[in-house]
């Protein structure tokens, strides 16, 4: 659908799920798209648990799609969503690796429900009342998201009508994410030497 309608995305990819799919993964450069990271094995319980372990997942998979496409990819996405995941501090150290992330503005809920009718992709996908620009759309393309192949010509076709152009995420592209995790600092004295204390809310 997209090579006939010569539209380029953004793929995000799971490290652990490539093997066995390398000709696609190399099939999406080939045509155009770009590649992000979306962590070695998506374990929420595992990724989330450590920022350490987080940043080891992304390397990780940015080191398998090298293997197989040439590219070191340092677009991320957060499985979920950057929202009460991310704070300034932990933004700042992805950063300082090189990686830059990047959430939606649009999700047509395809993700938590693979099933939803091809009615309601569309409706969610082409909202109309959002104000932020650009508008990052959130969709997935594994197996059991079959009505999500069906609904994407009309979305397509809309915001073609509607003038939008469809553009990838690359290294030029600023960051997009949710707000920042808020931090609380307390301050007090103690013989003359200031201390800080940050607290980050969960």
């Amino acid at each position: 659908t997209l090579k006939e309608n010569d539209v380029k995305a953004t793929f995000f990819v799971i490290g652990n799920q490539i093997k066995g799919k390398e000709e696609i993964l190399k099939r999406i450069k080939d045509e155009g798209h770009s590649i992000g990271l979306h962590t070695y094995t998506h374990n929420f319980k595992k990724i989330y648990s450590d920022n350490k372990i987080f940043i080891d997942e992304m390397l990780k998979c940015q080191e398998e799609v090298y293997k197989v496409t040439g590219i070191k990819s340092n677009i991320i996405r957060f499985p979920g969503g950057s929202a009460k995941r991310l704070d300034k501090e932990f933004k700042e150290e992805l950063n300082s690796r090189g990686f830059k992330i990047y959430d939606w503005n649009i999700d047509s809920g395809d993700g938590i429900n693979p099933k939803t009718p091809v009615n309601k992709l569309f409706k969610r996908a082409t909202e109309s009342n959002i104000k932020s620009k650009p508008r990052v759309l959130l969709m997935h393309c594994d197996n059991v998201q079959k009505n999500t192949s069906k609904a994407l010509p009309d979305i397509i076709k809309l915001y073609k009508d509607k003038g939008y152009e469809f553009k990838t995420i690359n290294n030029e592209t600023p960051e997009y994410h949710f707000p920042l995790k808020k931090q609380i600092v307390l301050q007090w004295y103690n013989r003359n030497i200031q201390s800080y204390l940050v607290l980050k809310e969960k």
